[in-house]
């Protein structure tokens, strides 16, 4: 192989990601994940010597964070225009994928756990929505909302996007979206105003 065209890790982590939010954790194996990434699976393996659970918890965690940084920048402007663009960014997934394509958290969280285990990417999606959940409850705060109220606030919008994003693909359709954003939106406006 050529230097340079060795897949990167972080391309291998996104197309785990990626095929685990269209088929979801237990239906991916790890020579699919690696061949939706373009990689080797000898590559994959190298990176990832612990396997699928390794490589799932990382596509967790990447997809958590790169949904993080929006959400920062996007807060930075106030709670609405945060939900605006969290709303925006799990839109664009559904649409442009033909609503075959979901979030891979949402897919890790609902797979069955072995029994008497919390798999280490069970583990990164509680993180990552706990994640999502402070981010969403610190700007909240800082814009006047009771801090019990900002963080049930912070769990029904997560919960919600995440609920909907499933409705949507099932509907193929982003009627649920639109309902759901129109709701959550005049919630965080009252709750600013309150």
């Amino acid at each position: 192989m050529a230097k340079g065209s060795t897949p990167s890790r972080e391309r291998i982590v996104a197309g785990a990601a990626d095929m685990i939010s269209r088929r979801g954790l237990s239906a991916t194996s790890i020579r699919e994940m690696a061949k939706h990434a373009k990689a080797p699976l000898g590559s994959t393996y190298h990176y990832f010597p612990e396997g699928k659970q390794q490589l799932a918890t990382e596509a967790v965690l990447y997809m958590g964070e790169w949904v993080a940084r929006s959400l920062r920048k996007e807060l930075e402007a106030g709670p609405a225009e945060g939900l605006r663009a969290f709303l925006a960014l799990w839109r664009a997934i559904v649409v442009e994928s033909d609503f075959h394509a979901g979030c891979p958290v949402l897919a890790v969280a609902i797979e069955e756990p072995p029994a008497g285990e919390t798999p280490p990417a069970l583990a990164a999606a509680a993180e990552v929505f706990g994640q999502w959940e402070t981010l969403l409850a610190d700007s909240l705060r800082e814009h006047g909302v009771e801090a019990e109220q900002a963080t049930q606030l912070a769990t029904l919008v997560v919960a919600a996007v995440e609920g909907t994003v499933a409705m949507c693909r099932a509907k193929r359709s982003t009627q649920p979206l639109d309902h759901t954003a129109e709701q959550l939106q005049a919630l965080i406006a009252g709750a600013i105003k309150g």
